[in-house]
């Protein structure tokens, strides 16, 4: 005796991104199609029919939900006069580690040339700019 061959589907035909559908077992029954507004009236049943955990007071009903989340002002700059000081000090600091790294190149190669009077003011210049950047360090010490 033979299994008969379950019904052919009468949805669209695979397409290039659809899964392979598979094959139910032996004995299993296949599961119905689902399509929005089905003629089946098991699949369109209300949401605390389908959902019965779900209640009214579920979420911001509930009364012992107090509150839902990081709360007003959350996200916008609550200090814009720090946040634009801290920016502008940034700013001051980079342009000064940037310069720094410029004349340790120009002082490496003048030693390497053994031209030591050029290199002798590049670590001088070096060392006036770490000194302004420990300045800008110091300049507020509440900020650290």
């Amino acid at each position: 005796m033979t299994t008969p061959a379950p019904p052919p589907n009468p949805g669209p035909g695979p397409g290039p991104h659809s899964a392979p559908e598979p094959v139910p077992a032996a004995g299993v029954p296949r599961r119905p199609d689902y399509h929005p507004g089905s003629a089946e009236p098991r699949l369109n049943r209300p949401v605390h029919e389908r959902y019965p955990q779900i209640r009214p007071t579920s979420g911001y009903g509930d009364p012992r939900v107090r509150h839902t989340g990081p709360g007003p002002g959350a996200g916008t700059e609550q200090e814009p006069e720090r946040s634009a000081k801290l920016s502008a000090r940034l700013v001051l600091a980079l342009s000064v580690v940037i310069g720094q790294l410029w004349a340790l190149t120009i002082t490496v190669n003048e030693w390497m040339k053994g031209d030591t009077g050029t290199a002798w003011w590049g670590a001088g210049f070096l060392c006036l700019s770490f000194l302004a950047v420990l300045l800008l360090w110091l300049l507020d010490p509440k900020d650290r």
